[in-house]
């Protein structure tokens, strides 16, 4: 006879129980998520690049072209994350979060001392890796933060990708704010700003981010997260209204300190949303405190005695258990989509093949327009004070696309089995009218064309992270989803250094000779009017047409796999999860007959 005590008191003084719960906030999820909310939003140091990179171009002796291959590297650090994605498969998160933090901070440090002059002057080659290994480091938090969130969240990933990845494109506004508040207006200390505050951040959460095993409840999970989206879309409500009034108005240092206060108010409004949650959960538990029971358990002298049912689960199950398959092993017959994939299987699934290109031609398009956009409005004549206008309304819609792509098509996914691919194909279509727009402009086109392009940039972002952890499984999601936007960095390269540049030299070489100058005559070689960017665009217009053809083709392979339950077995790990002690104490029970079995029989 076998005496088992369940249940405990309660009691302790007041202080006991806020240390108590204080504790319980700590390590909870609903705080974890809070960290991953405050890392994703200080990983801004890429969007700010054009703040300080003219001070890097006055201070260094540097020409337009030099800066335009550092800002290139910046580009190639921010997205080649296969590093991050192989460490996080054999590493502890907490020692991912360290590598990035390190990173983060050696690559800016060093870029800060340069410009001040506090060692030689560095060369063009020695500026790039610095640039690379900061800009890289964001990576690490990303991989992190989206795999351990998704793995956490299974069934609301798609409005949590949005969410997160909505805080990274807010980060540059918010990093510009507090920085404009600590400093004032000295660009070389913003670049010392970017590369201690990240790491500190990293530190202080080290430990926070990891995997939380729960029963999990969807409803609350969904309303949580929700109200976190809110306060995201108030957060860049307020900073949109304050980037726009400072373009137009001079602010003091009192009144960016006011500014930055009220930003940082407004992020850690989902600090009180995890308390509340948290105190919730405290109540709880605290009525459903009982006295200590006590159960007999008869153990059973001989296994005949468990119900044959009962033996007869339990040995199919353990028949049924399939020994792992090895990392090279069928690396041409994969799983159902939804199942995990091996690296292998995903990387030469057609699947995998045709979200490569949307990403090279339907992002890499898109940040090439991202990236040309000043250079665009003064070609059409636009006032600097405008142009600056419309490149943070591009970035204030960034934000809206990547929180309403996960939002909008959950819903649709949920109600009406609406693919998500579906959804990335209606995107790019979109997002052609965006490049077209600008390819044969009329009066205020380019406001309409950066709203555009800004919200759909932002939105192919989430939908592909998305994409590939329904398709691809959650196993090796930290290798598979920065493989999968490993082709946007070339795309890059090639519309906006091969096919954007050319074209625009080629068109104001054209305007010099048409002026009787030569090149050797002008400093900067600008081209003004229509013509200038009418061929590339139509040529990007047309690369995002054809990625939104794959995206189709992509749409015709999954809509079966997007009709079912994708997430049906997460439902049935919550029914398991709950169970799972009864479970886990009769598999012991049959354990124990077994072995007195062998004992009389020998």
């Amino acid at each position: 006879m076998v005496e088992v005590g369940i249940g405990s008191g309660g009691g302790g003084g007041g202080s006991r129980n806020a240390i108590r719960f204080t504790a319980q906030v700590i390590q909870g999820r609903w705080f974890m998520l809070f960290a991953s909310v405050l890392l994703m939003g200080s990983a801004g140091g890429t969007y700010v690049f054009g703040i300080y990179s003219k001070e890097i171009k006055k201070t260094l002796g540097y020409d337009q072209t030099t800066i335009n291959l550092i800002g290139f590297f910046k580009d190639l650090g921010t997205t080649v994350g296969v590093f991050s994605g192989l460490l996080a498969e054999v590493a502890p998160h907490w020692f991912v979060l360290l590598v990035g933090a390190s990173m983060n901070f050696v690559g800016y440090f060093m870029m800060w001392l340069g410009v001040t002059g506090r060692i030689s002057k560095p060369q063009i080659w020695q500026m790039c890796l610095y640039i690379w290994i900061g800009a890289n480091s964001q990576n690490f938090a990303n991989t992190s933060v989206l795999v351990t969130c998704v793995k956490n969240f299974p069934e609301s990933r798609g409005t949590l990708l949005g969410l997160l990845k909505g805080f990274t494109g807010l980060s540059g506004a918010v990093m510009t704010q507090l920085y404009l508040a600590i400093y004032g207006n000295a660009a070389k200390s913003l670049i010392l700003f970017i590369g201690w505050l990240p790491a500190i951040i990293s530190l202080f959460f080290v430990y926070t981010i990891r995997l939380i095993k729960v029963v999990r409840q969807s409803s609350i999970e969904k309303r949580v997260i929700h109200n976190y989206l809110y306060s995201s879309v108030l957060l860049a409500v307020f900073v949109m209204a304050i980037t726009i009034t400072q373009k137009h108005k001079a602010f003091s240092h009192i009144g960016y300190v006011l500014t930055s206060t009220s930003v940082c108010i407004l992020l850690f409004i989902p600090l009180a949303v995890s308390i509340k949650e948290e105190l919730v959960l405290w109540n709880v538990k605290k009525q459903n405190i009982a006295p200590p029971k006590v159960i007999t358990v008869e153990t059973p002298a001989i296994v005949d005695q468990v119900p044959q049912q009962l033996a007869t689960m339990l040995l199919a199950d353990e028949k049924s258990s399939k020994p792992e398959v090895s990392f090279f092993s069928d690396i041409f017959n994969p799983p159902e989509r939804g199942e995990d994939y091996t690296i292998l299987q995903a990387l030469l699934s057609i699947d995998m093949l045709l979200l490569m290109i949307v990403t090279f031609s339907g992002l890499g398009t898109s940040l090439t327009a991202i990236d040309n956009l000043g250079q665009i409005g003064e070609s059409l004549g636009y006032p600097t004070l405008t142009i600056s206008t419309f490149v943070s309304l591009m970035s204030i819609w960034n934000y809206f696309g990547r929180v309403c792509a996960g939002l909008f098509s959950e819903i649709l996914l949920i109600k009406w089995s609406f693919p998500r691919t579906l959804v990335l194909a209606l995107i790019l279509l979109v997002s052609c009218i965006g490049h077209i727009l600008i390819a044969f402009p009329i009066p205020g086109s380019i406001y309409i064309a950066s709203v555009l392009i800004g919200f759909t940039y932002g939105a192919q972002v989430t939908l592909i992270y998305t994409i590939i952890s329904e398709l691809f499984g959650l196993k090796y999601y930290s290798t598979l989803f920065n493989f999968g936007v490993l082709f946007m960095p070339l795309g890059s390269y090639v519309f906006n250094v091969r096919v954007a540049g050319f074209l625009y030299d080629k068109e104001a070489m054209k305007q010099l000779k048409a002026l009787g100058l030569t090149r050797d005559s002008v400093k900067d070689l600008t081209c003004i009017g229509k013509q200038c960017y009418r061929s590339c665009f139509v040529i990007l217009a047309g690369a995002t047409f054809f990625a939104a053809l794959s995206s189709f083709v992509l749409v015709m392979r999954t809509i079966k796999f997007y009709q079912g339950d994708i997430y049906k077995k997460f439902r049935e790990e919550e029914v398991t999860a709950k169970t799972a002690p009864e479970h886990t104490e009769l598999r012991t029970v049959v354990d124990d007959c077994k072995t007195k079995s062998k004992v009389s029989d020998s």
